[in-house]
Formats: C-alpha cells, sequence, structure tokens
C-alpha cells in the first residue's frame, strides 16, 4: 500500500489523469469520515446519502450522524435492493429527490451500499446537472474490492449490464472494514470471485497469498481481511491509473465477465454476480488451456480453487447457444470482435480478439452440467 499508513488500516491515492486525485481509506470504523471530507473542501455543502433497504437500516444513520457534523444538510434516498433496481426508473427518482432538494453543482452524492448502489448513484451523480462529486462507502466485498474503485457507473438496461453509464471518478473511497460483519455468507463469496480474479489477471503472489489463508479469510480475520481489500485495490489501482477510460489494459479487469455476463441475465439475475464471475472464469481458464497456454495442473488449480470460497464451477439449466448469442450483445464487443480475456499463467492475462465460437463453446460445455450428465 501506497501513502500514509494508518493504525488499522492505510491509505492509497488513485492517479486521475481526467480530474482530481482521489484516495482510497481503509480503517474499521466510520470515525474518520468527516475529516476526509473536511479535508476535501466539502464541507459545509449539502449531502445525500443513496443507499438500498438492504442497507439502510443498518448503516444510514450511522453515517448520517457522522456527516450532518460537516454537511449543512443530509438526506436518505433508499431504494428497493436488487439488481433489478439498477435502472434509469430508479436513477429518475433519485433525480427527482435531488431536483426537490434543491441539490446544485457543488454539493454531493454519498453512494452508502454494495456494487448496484454504487453504480446507480455514480451514475446519478455523473449526469445530474452534468456531473457533481460523489463518495464511495462501500459496505460490500464486492463494492469495495471492485467497482467502488475507478471510477466505472452505470445501469442496466432491458436486463443488459451496465448498458448506460459514464466514467465518473469519487473524490472518496471511504472502506470500513466493520460492516464486513453483517454481510451474508453468499454475498461474501460474491466478492472473493473479484478478489481471486485480481490476483489471476495481475499478481501471482497475491493469489498464493490467498490460498494460503484460506481458513484465516473465512473467519474474515480482521488483519487479513485488511490486507486482501488493500492488496485489491491496489492491483485495481494500478490497472485503472494506466487506463482510465478503458483503451487497453483496464480490459483485464473483465477476466471471467463476458461469458459469466452472459449467464447472469440467461439465468435472470439468480445468480449473484460473483457467482457469474466465477463460472466465466472457469471457461476462460479452459479456453486458455486448450490453447496450450495453461498447463492441465494451471487449469485444474485455477478451476478448484474456486470452490473453498464458496464459488461455483459449474451450472445447470442453461442454453450453450443461447449463452454464445449473448455473448454477442456485450458492451466489450470491438469491431463486432469479443475483446476476450485469457490467461498466459496465474498472475498474467492477455485480450485477444480471435476467440472463436467454437472455442467459446467449448468453455461453456466444460461449466455446463446437462440432465444427461445429471444421470449418468
Amino acid at each position: 500500500m501506497s501513502g500514509k499508513e494508518t493504525e488499522k488500516g492505510g491509505r492509497m491515492n488513485v492517479k486521475n489523469p481526467m480530474g482530481k486525485d482521489y484516495d482510497i481509506v481503509i480503517g474499521d470504523s466510520f470515525d474518520a469520515l468527516p475529516g476526509e471530507i473536511e479535508a476535501l473542501g466539502l464541507a459545509g455543502k449539502k449531502a445525500c446519502i443513496i443507499t438500498d433497504t438492504n442497507v439502510e437500516p443498518l448503516y444510514a444513520e450511522a453515517v448520517k450522524e457522522k456527516l450532518s457534523g460537516v454537511f449543512s444538510e443530509v438526506s436518505i434516498f433508499a431504494f428497493e435492493a436488487g439488481e433489478q433496481n439498477k435502472n434509469l426508473a430508479t436513477v429518475q427518482k433519485i433525480y427527482t429527490h435531488l431536483i426537490e432538494g434543491k441539490f446544485d453543482r457543488k454539493d454531493v452524492i454519498v453512494a452508502l451500499g454494495g456494487g448496484v448502489v454504487g453504480d446507480t448513484a455514480g451514475f446519478a451523480a455523473a449526469t445530474y446537472l452534468r456531473g457533481i462529486d460523489f463518495i464511495q462507502i462501500p459496505t460490500s466485498l464486492l463494492a469495495m474490492v471492485d467497482s467502488s474503485v475507478g471510477g466505472k457507473t452505470g445501469v442496466d438496461f432491458d436486463n443488459y449490464k451496465n448498458m448506460a453509464g459514464a466514467f465518473h471518478m469519487p473524490r472518496l473511497v471511504y472502506i470500513n472494514t466493520a460492516v464486513l460483519s453483517s454481510l451474508p455468507k453468499r454475498e461474501f463469496a460474491c466478492g472473493m470471485a473479484e478478489v481471486l480474479k485480481a490476483g489471476l489477471i495481475k499478481d501471482g503472489n497475491f493469489y498464493g497469498f490467498l490460498i494460503n489463508n484460506l481458513y484465516e479469510i473465512d473467519d474474515k480475520e480482521p488483519e487479513v481481511m485488511r490486507q486482501l481489500i488493500a492488496d485489491s485495490c491496489d492491483i485495481k489501482r494500478r490497472v485503472v491509473e494506466k487506463d482510465p477510460m478503458e483503451a487497453g489494459e483496464r480490459a483485464l479487469l473483465n477476466f471471467g465477465h463476458t461469458i459469466g455476463h452472459a449467464i447472469e441475465k440467461a439465468k435472470g439475475f439468480s445468480l449473484t454476480h460473483g457467482e457469474c464471475v466465477a463460472l466465466g472464469s472457469v471457461a476462460a481458464a479452459f479456453i486458455s488451456y486448450k490453447r496450450q497456454l495453461l498447463s492441465f495442473d494451471e487449469y485444474y488449480e485455477i478451476r478448484d480453487m474456486f470452490v473453498p470460497f464458496d464459488l461455483p464451477i459449474t451450472v445447470r439449466d442453461i442454453d450453450p447457444q443461447e449463452i454464445l448469442k449473448l455473448t454477442k450483445n456485450d458492451k466489450k464487443m470491438d469491431g463486432g470482435k469479443i475483446r476476450f480475456v485469457l490467461l498466459k499463467k496465474i498472475g498474467k492475462a492477455v485480450v485477444e480478439t480471435d476467440v472463436t465460437d467454437e472455442e467459446l463453446l467449448a468453455g461453456i460445455g466444460e461449466i455446463y452440467v446437462s440432465e444427461e450428465d445429471l444421470k449418468e
């Protein structure tokens, strides 16, 4: 971790060529939040905490109490939890709340929640009055290690993931690791898919750290969790600093996502994002193996390491041809070709545009369990 260290967490600075740099602050309470906001020169403005119905009863009032000491006025807007509400209709309701509250360009949105909240609130901040400041306070592991960092905001359209979006960097990402104690086990596993992905694409040593600390991670041992979050954020920081607008290297972060997003839609979002990323990662690793980029042993190690983190490596009740078709709707298409991320080894990924339909079907087939398979 770079920058100033704190006793029970740390700080890293993210360089932002699009505007002001911002800090990722990792601690174990909300106590330092007012001071961080004052240091940004945002004191005295109005703030709207945007959250969902899962997080609101847990943390909204506690955060409002902290923010009320620095902002002139703090309101709370909570929308119904769930991926199905990450859409333009919810953004429209946020606009109405902000307009009725007479929020102007100098005011602030505070995104308090998981990835759905962060993406939706961030998109509202990016587009309200052509852009106002926002702060990310992620409450899920997935949001802490991935979606809150890097400035990608967006909502789904007609069940297609993140089809409406904008790059809008936060002024601050404030991570309170203590909130992980209230995170359901399935949602924790969802975040671990992105943690494992970070190691697979960029840092073999970090991937080894995860394997060596399986039990400590399962127990959410504080020191291990702080290190896990810090290293994951640092990997993403290094990538987004080099490529803030996803013109090149940032596409590596999409490992497992092309097939994963297709499965997510085909299953009607009944699987979590992380579960689908795990499935997509196994499929992508299999294609890498078939291309002789990975050895047989490397592929099986990657596949099997999702299991102890409560992530699936097979899926039922899908149509492989439908999954293939849905990959063609991926927003990462480039000139009609899929930018598909493969692994050259654990810790090194590459973007390819020549992955064939046959290879995609082979990868999908590796994770698909048919009714015939079940009868055998």
